[in-house]
């Protein structure tokens, strides 16, 4: 049980500048600035050794705040500031969903991060990490759906509804994630003691 937090605080850990964005006031001008360069240098530095390592998800996030810091600082683009909350909700998904499409689920990093290497091509690892990216993948299509009918009604909904719907998306996939892992753990190891059964 411990393992399988510590797994699901390391992919949580991934998305740190992501959660920092959604926490940070970004209600004017100089604070969305302001965030970008936070969330910028976050994802530098506490994202050092998987940056090192090669991880998708890291990289992505970097230039993507780095483009932001540099829109909003360099060229003062303000149609960027008006839409970034559907911007950022759909550059992270298109990132996940990527990786899904190339074959290389970005779970799949993290996965092969805690495992031997004689494992890493393991066809039913390779399925679950696959599996659970999709799954990440769509449940963020929910708040980029929010972010665009906010676009077209930005009084319907309250202030605070972006921030609770993503919330709850992060709640239940990493929720989602752990339960996931948990059970294909208990199904190895009852396939392991069969084989192993005289």
């Amino acid at each position: 049980m411990i393992a399988a937090l510590i797994e699901s605080a390391k992919l949580i850990l991934g998305f740190l500048p992501w959660f920092l964005f959604l926490f940070l006031p970004t209600d004017s001008w100089d604070r969305l600035r302001g965030a970008v360069v936070i969330c910028l240098a976050a994802s530098v530095l506490f994202s050092w050794k998987m940056l090192r390592k090669g991880f998708i998800l890291q990289w992505a996030t970097v230039a993507f705040f780095l483009f932001c810091a540099l829109s909003l600082y360099g060229f003062r683009w303000v149609w960027l500031a008006d839409h970034m909350g559907i911007i950022a909700n759909g550059f992270l998904d298109g990132i996940i969903w990527f990786t899904v499409l190339t074959g290389k689920p970005f779970t799949l990093q993290y996965a092969r991060a805690e495992l031997p290497q004689e494992q890493w091509n393991d066809e039913g690892l390779i399925h679950s990490c696959r599996f659970i990216a999709i799954f990440w993948g769509m449940l963020l299509l929910v708040p980029i759906a929010s972010e665009a009918f906010r676009l077209f009604y930005p009084h319907a909904l309250p202030g605070r509804f972006s921030l609770f719907l993503s919330l709850s998306c992060i709640a239940i996939g990493s929720g989602y994630t752990m339960f996931y892992k948990h059970l294909k753990r208990r199904q190895r190891e009852a396939m392991e003691k069969l084989s192993i059964a005289p």
